[in-house]
């Protein structure tokens, strides 16, 4: 038991997963954000997808009206989802990435750009900014993920 104790402190103490967890802690919370954003525009713009949810506008036929879609909502939603088909990867490459033994001058370089490039997607997509900025930090953002991919990949096949 003490030996099972021993290995989670070194990993504790180990800098670059430290830095991983920084990061990811970091865009998990934006992502979290995402869903206050959602829940924020639906109650604002008043637009629901289900019936419980018009409860307090109303009952029968004058809470219909609100059981409908709103362009702002829906672009929170679609980068909300974004946030989810870029983030999910990143954590799991990227805890790979982090205990393959990389060093942490290029680890930090890789979650901080990662980070750095899905926060401006947000911004990018909910001010929303004029393409390619949101194209752009798509691409970084996805460039860093198969980044670590790569270097993991060639840090254990050999590659």
């Amino acid at each position: 038991r003490s030996e099972e104790m021993a290995k989670l402190t070194q990993l504790i103490d180990n800098e670059v997963f430290r830095a991983f967890a920084t990061y990811a802690t970091i865009v998990l919370l934006k992502m979290m954000l995402m869903s206050l954003i959602t829940a924020y525009f639906r109650i604002t713009r008043k637009a629901f997808a289900n019936p419980e949810d018009t409860a307090s506008f109303g009952k029968g036929e004058s809470a219909k009206k609100f059981l409908r879609t709103d362009q702002d909502v829906e672009r929170v939603r679609r980068g909300h989802l974004n946030d989810l088909e870029n983030i999910v990867p990143f954590l799991g490459i990227g805890l790979l990435y982090a205990l393959s033994g990389p060093e942490l001058y290029t680890a930090l370089l890789h979650f901080r750009i990662f980070a750095g490039a899905r926060i401006t997607h947000t911004f990018a997509y909910l001010i929303p900014l004029p393409q390619p900025g949101r194209g752009l930090s798509w691409v970084v953002g996805y460039a860093v993920t198969i980044s670590m991919a790569y270097q993991l990949l060639k840090a254990v096949l050999y590659l």
